[in-house]
């Protein structure tokens, strides 16, 4: 005689109860259930955050900062709801680039038709026409629009730290005119329209049965793993990247932005600085236009700069340039402004004082404008003769040993 034998669920593994469990339930209402929908707010005030009086953002009732893992355990969701501030927060800098730093954005290309994918950067209203100086800001590579630095430290840290508005604020009081560009804003996302499903047999009548049956707990299998590991996320939207005409990527950007505007300022000394890719970009546009470059551009501070001289190829005239008017300010636990080495002959490196690749602009916000005040002072000498004579040699010198 057999005897069925129940084991109780103490004495089951734990991977034993889930796999029965889930064996037993319909997986495809499961997930439909499981993962909260994909809609989230459309304002800070929606979100229920506000910045305060320090550029923090905090929420409006408990005075909290941003809360990340808002639901326990759905971490896609929680990363959809971060990505969705986000879009909030760049929406949110454009203002503040309007009405506390009174810049107005020109679109690209300059001369779009109504109907195809565009751009922008910001200008000052003084950019184009300073006779003096002109500063030109390019940030690096990802989500970050124009105007930011870092979005994760607008988030979770303040606004001084992730924007750009410290550097343009103080490059106006100093009589800079500021041209802000845009370099990750490459293309239009156009939705694709739904694919229709092809209709399956009704029977599936023309498989054997145990071929079928094999199928169908492979297709179980895969469901199950697929619920345990992701906790059965929802169809996103499929879309289709239409780019935009000469500016279809970052470096593209940067030179159509010095062609179009830089190069036809009135400006006599441009100053650039470049974070993370905007470095590579930028020795991008130093070996596309190397000549213009060199008779306009008089300090470039690079913050963490990704950029590559030899596998981008730049030549020997490049790199002696570079060595006399640029400085990357780059990730180091040493004190700010203490020399890096490096094997790389392009430019001097100094630590920005932070071991944190995204803080390292704000970090060395006060040594770039010493940096480009020395560099200014040394292009004065050049052209009259000082009583304290300051070389572009001797100011670089002078940097190294900050």
């Amino acid at each position: 005689m057999l005897f069925h034998v129940c084991l109780p669920n103490a004495q089951l593994g734990q991977g034993t109860v889930r796999s029965h469990l889930l064996s037993r339930i319909d997986l495809d209402e499961l997930m439909k259930k499981d993962e909260p929908p994909l809609d989230f707010p459309k304002t800070l005030e929606e979100f229920e955050y506000a910045f305060n009086d320090q550029g923090q953002l905090r929420h409006i009732k408990t005075g909290e900062p941003f809360v990340f893992n808002y639901r326990e355990d759905l971490h896609r969701w929680n990363q959809k709801r971060y990505e969705a501030l986000g879009e909030i927060i760049t929406q949110h800098v454009y203002e503040l680039l309007e009405t506390k730093c009174n810049m107005s954005k020109e679109i690209l290309p300059i001369d779009a038709s109504k109907d195809e994918p565009k751009s922008f950067i910001y200008l000052s209203a003084d950019a184009l026409t300073n006779p003096s100086k002109l500063l030109v800001l390019i940030q690096g590579n990802g989500v970050v629009r124009a105007g930011q630095w870092a979005r994760r430290l607008i988030i979770n840290e303040d606004m001084d730290s992730g924007s750009q508005i410290p550097f343009i604020t103080r490059a106006m009081e100093e009589g800079y005119g500021v041209i802000v560009m845009n370099p990750n804003e490459n293309y239009l996302e156009v939705e694709k329209p739904a694919k229709s499903s092809p209709e399956p047999s009704p029977d599936g009548s023309d498989e054997p049965a145990e071929k079928r049956e094999r199928k169908d707990d492979k297709e179980m299998r895969k469901k199950r793993d697929f619920y345990e590991k992701y906790r059965n996320p929802q169809k996103e939207r499929e879309v289709e990247q239409i780019p935009i005409r000469e500016n279809s990527s970052p470096e593209e950007h940067t030179i159509y932005v010095w062609d179009k505007f830089v190069s036809k300022s009135a400006a006599k000394n441009v100053l650039i600085v470049a974070h993370s890719y905007g470095g590579l970009s930028f020795v991008e546009l130093m070996i596309q236009r190397e000549a213009e470059v060199k008779s306009r551009v008089r300090a470039v501070a690079m913050t963490d700069s990704v950029h590559n001289v030899w596998h981008q190829e730049a030549g020997k005239s490049i790199l002696e340039w570079m060595q006399e008017h640029c400085c990357n300010w780059v990730s180091s636990s040493e004190p700010l402004d203490t020399p890096v080495e490096t094997m790389l002959p392009d430019c001097p490196r100094v630590s920005a004082g932070t071991e944190r690749h995204e803080l390292t602009s704000w970090r060395s916000f006060h040594s770039i404008f010493k940096f480009f005040a020395n560099a200014l002072e040394a292009q004065d000498c050049e052209a009259k003769p000082c009583t304290s004579v300051t070389t572009r040699s001797s100011n670089r010198a002078k940097h190294e040993e900050f």
